[in-house]
């Protein structure tokens, strides 16, 4: 699972997260760097969505983009 990085960082602005602030809600610095440029397993996308405050299809990459 890929994070879609253009909806990752709209979510962070919907949100008005920065990554300190998401660091702060107990998602790791390293996980989120890997977020960006890797693969992920579904619960680091789901934990990441809910510290957003979206569900988790509003920010991974999906088949019919």
């Amino acid at each position: 699972m890929r994070l879609d990085t253009k909806k990752y960082d709209l979510a962070k602005a919907r949100a008005c997260m920065s990554q300190k602030e998401l660091i702060a809600a107990g998602i790791p610095k390293g996980t989120l760097c890997q977020a960006r440029h890797k693969e992920i397993a579904p619960k680091t996308a789901g934990l990441i969505a809910k510290a957003l405050g979206v569900d988790v299809l509003e920010i991974i990459e999906t088949e019919n983009e």
